[in-house]
């Protein structure tokens, strides 16, 4: 590396197109002990390789970086801990929705037997006012006994 102020940025610039950041750990491990880079620097970069870049398991990514220079293990754990707080969560926001959506189909659902029902219960009322039998009633409806026992009461 050349500019050693902005030696780290070379490294992400060079390698922008490298998908898996795992492949680069050798490069950073070496610049990160060297110690061209400010802690804000550092952190820039890194959200930015998280986010441009791709790993199976930054967190695994980040810790093998806080392993192997020390100096910088809080910076990387500090990243790794929002990471982890970001995915708790959109984990969270996942199930509200999820929650909500499988409210709303219940509902729903109960909405349509409760108006399946009713309107079962006034078919049975007008065929009883017909003078229909019970026992036809029952049959027409689909109600129970108990269901139909209610209606007169």
């Amino acid at each position: 590396m050349k500019h050693r102020r902005i030696a780290l940025l070379e490294l992400m610039l060079k390698h922008a197109r490298t998908r898996d950041l795992a492949e680069l750990t050798e490069h950073l491990v070496t610049l990160l002990i060297a110690g061209y880079t400010t802690d804000e620097q550092l952190v820039t970069l890194m959200n930015w390789m998280l986010q441009t870049g791709d790993t199976a398991r930054p967190e695994v990514f980040l810790q093998e970086l806080a392993r192997r220079s020390p100096q910088h293990e809080d910076i990387f754990m500090t990243i790794a801990q929002k990471l982890e707080e970001k995915g708790l969560e959109k984990g969270l926001e996942k199930g509200r929705m999820e929650g909500r959506i499988e409210g709303i189909q219940l509902g729903e659902q109960r909405g349509i037997e409760k108006g399946r029902n009713e309107g079962k219960l006034e078919v049975a009322r007008s065929l009883l006012k017909m003078g229909m039998s019970h026992e036809s009633v029952l049959e027409a409806t689909g109600l129970t006994a108990d269901e139909l026992a209610q209606i007169r009461h």
